[in-house]
């Protein structure tokens, strides 16, 4: 069996880690060889999870406790299992939890959620984390499972977050607009939808002239009438793209919404 080279890589995200393993010396036992190089190989990963987190994107990484939290999580992943597998699998799970959570949400709408409802989802998955790290150690394979199906709570938590602050507002009459963070980078955002809500004819003429007014206005910062406002994209909304605007009325924006 050959020596293991001097300097071996641990990879990294789109990078690399140098100096993952030590090379053995000549006449040592190959189980010195594999226990050396591994050891070297874990603290390399170990090191690159602390280097990649401040890369990371994504919902929870917006909350203010994320970084606190994770880099907790991260630096005593080697405590938690038995078998040294399962540390470079739990740590590549922490590292990418961010990125691998805007990969897995999969909506139609733009991931912005309230900082109400982002507080609920990461106190949540605090607690399930806090009480999988008080265990001393797990067999083989129990710590990663343990995480990949907090991940996918996770996932569902903000899912729902998501979607049920986007009803809660079409709940409304009229125009109406929530405040919410950016989940791919964590600015400041607001949501701004159409409620069909109205109790009375009133109402739902005030509600469509809001809405008019809103449309204009949308299209004095776009002088071309090229775009329309986003949560009116839809195929039941073509009376309200730009080349039907110009003769917009009242009568005709009630007719058009109602049949949406």
């Amino acid at each position: 069996m050959e020596a293991e080279p001097a300097s071996s890589v641990v990879r990294c995200g789109g990078g690399a880690c140098a100096g993952g393993g030590t090379a053995a010396r000549p006449g040592s036992g190959g189980r010195r060889r594999l226990v050396r190089g591994g050891r070297g190989r874990v603290m390399a990963l170990l090191l690159c999870l602390g280097l990649t987190a401040a890369l990371a994107r994504g919902c929870l990484h917006c909350h203010r406790n994320f970084s606190e939290k994770f880099s907790f999580y991260r630096h005593h992943v080697n405590l938690k299992s038995w078998w040294v597998g399962d540390i470079p699998v739990s740590g590549s799970l922490l590292t990418y939890w961010s990125q691998d959570t805007m990969k897995e949400l999969h909506l139609a709408i733009p991931a912005e959620i309230t900082r109400e409802k982002l507080g609920q989802v990461a106190n949540a998955v605090y607690q399930k984390m806090d009480q999988l790290y008080q265990g001393k150690m797990y067999f083989p394979g129990y710590f990663p499972s343990e995480l990949r199906a907090i991940f996918r709570e996770q996932v569902h938590l903000i899912q729902n977050a998501i979607i049920e602050s986007r009803i809660d507002c079409q709940r409304h009459c009229g125009i109406f607009q929530y405040e919410t963070i950016s989940c791919i980078n964590c600015t400041d955002s607001h949501v701004v939808c159409f409620g069909y809500n109205c109790e009375s004819s009133v109402q739902w003429e005030t509600a469509v002239q809001g809405l008019l007014l809103y449309i204009n206005n949308w299209h004095k910062q776009d002088t071309n009438m090229s775009t329309t406002p986003a949560f009116l994209v839809s195929p039941s909304f073509t009376c309200l793209e730009p080349p039907h605007l110009a003769n917009l009325t009242l009568e005709t924006a009630s007719e058009c919404l109602t049949q949406h």
